[in-house]
């Protein structure tokens, strides 16, 4: 029996791509076009790995440096070395060491990567003539932030809800705040946030939209400096009446703003009528909502957030004024921060691992947790995905040395972009990437695996 197989020459062919109709081929160029439009694949822009939020009541120019100074202060206190550390929050000893003085630069040099001004659920209902107070007292410390370099990387503010009952003051916050800003810095404004909570309806999304554009054009503002980061935290933000996906169309609204879409667990499992004593971030009711939202934005360039830990790593007992605690109440301290930090610790771990790479934190001393917790996550996995890319890049060089068409690259991206975060947090160093990938520096700032191909065929 022969075992030479068949060639494409000993069949009759009837020329698929010339006898069928014409028209055939331009619905099909016209569907892919549009699934790349909406799909153009994860963004390589730098994602921080959290959201501080704050009452905006509360907030400085300094409020970053303060709050990492907390954390340095939390951190020293109650696990002032690596082996303390790992032993509070479950970390394995060979990681330790390298994970605590990591964090502890982190904390250091750049303690919040994103702070969102809040005027919602951390600020309260107050009344108009102190929200207005508020409002332009925070443009002002923003304003000053600016000037001084002490803002965090990235910042916004979330205003209230679009609902009939609070539409007119979030409204008159995003206004009063955003002029402020707009009249003082102009063109040099640089890429703001403005997050919308407890999205019900498309409608809501279209009517920011159109709010940010008007200010915008009143105020000489580059078109889309003002971005719009969607909370999902009510059902109908997952399900809409006609029984089918809200997220797509929520972020259609957004009129190409929608930079991120972040997951409010507590809101969402209380409208699940999931009782408080099981509101946690690793309920299945959670799950299957942050599934739901990858798979309605995967590929689309809009950035997904997990929810905060609510137990605060905060001791029961603190010292008056000219006292010391007890060596008791000390230890019982240790305990409530020790207990607060693992369940922390292991939120986060599991929002990783189900590819959420950001969350939110509610108080300095949750910092050294989130870091901590981020900087074992992607040194843990720095090895089989150095090999992983490696492999990737060399295959991917060979088939376009050859002549064919390598269709993948939104993959490669997605294995840069492991790199690229982890570098971007201070989980790893640019040298421990190069090594693990075999890029260059220059190939790694590209931040883009298209150019890398692009490079290394030229």
């Amino acid at each position: 029996m022969s075992s030479s197989r068949p060639s494409a020459a000993d069949w009759e062919t009837v020329l698929l791509t010339e006898k069928l109709p014409a028209t055939i081929f331009e619905k099909l160029r016209l569907a892919n076009a549009a699934v790349n439009a909406r799909y153009p694949g994860e963004s390589p822009a730098r994602q921080p790995v959290h959201v501080v939020y704050g009452g905006a009541h509360l907030f400085k120019a300094n409020t970053a440096k303060r709050m990492g100074e907390i954390a340095l202060a939390a951190l020293r206190e109650y696990a002032p070395d690596a082996a303390s550390l790992a032993t509070a929050i479950g970390l394995p000893a060979d990681a330790a060491q390298t994970v605590y003085r990591r964090t502890l630069d982190k904390l250091s040099r750049e303690p919040i990567e994103d702070f969102r001004i809040d005027f919602e659920d951390g600020y309260g209902n107050r009344s108009d003539a102190e929200e207005d107070g508020h409002a332009l007292q925070a443009a002002a410390e923003v304003l000053r932030g600016i000037s001084e370099a002490s803002l965090p990387p990235f910042i916004g503010i979330r205003i209230k809800a679009l609902t009939e009952d609070t539409r007119a003051r979030s409204l008159r916050t995003l206004e009063l705040f955003v002029t402020a800003l707009g009249r003082q810095m102009r063109a040099q404004l640089p890429a703001f946030r403005v997050t919308l909570p407890k999205v019900t309806s498309a409608e809501q999304v279209e009517a920011l939209a159109a709010a940010l554009e008007l200010l915008e054009s009143e105020l000489g503002l580059p078109a889309d400096t003002l971005k719009i980061e969607l909370m999902v935290e009510t059902t109908q933000s997952i399900i809409g009446p006609d029984g089918e996906a809200a997220l797509p169309k929520l972020v259609a609204a957004a009129r190409g703003r929608c930079t991120g879409a972040h997951f409010g667990t507590y809101d969402y499992t209380a409208a699940c009528n999931i009782t408080a004593a099981y509101q946690q971030m690793r309920h299945p009711a959670c799950d299957f909502a942050k599934q739901v939202m990858q798979v309605c934005l995967a590929g689309t360039g809009v950035a997904l957030s997990d929810g905060a830990t609510n137990v605060m790593p905060v001791g029961p007992h603190r010292a008056k004024e000219g006292s010391e605690l007890s060596p008791e109440q000390r230890e019982e301290n240790k305990s409530v921060v020790h207990r607060a930090w693992r369940l922390a610790y292991d939120d986060i771990q599991h929002s990783l691992v189900s590819g959420f790479y950001q969350g939110w934190d509610l108080h300095p001393a949750q910092l050294p947790v989130r870091y901590a917790a981020v900087y074992h996550f992607f040194l843990q996995g720095l090895e089989p995905a150095g090999r992983r890319l490696k492999s990737f890049i060399e295959k991917a060089a060979q088939a376009t040395l050859m002549g064919d068409v390598f269709d993948d690259a939104a993959t490669g991206q997605g294995l840069l972009n492991y790199f690229l975060r982890g570098i971007n947090c201070g989980a790893i160093t640019a040298e421990e990437a190069q090594r693990m990938t075999g890029l260059t520096l220059e190939e790694l700032r590209s931040r883009s695996f298209a150019k890398i191909l692009a490079g290394r065929r030229r």
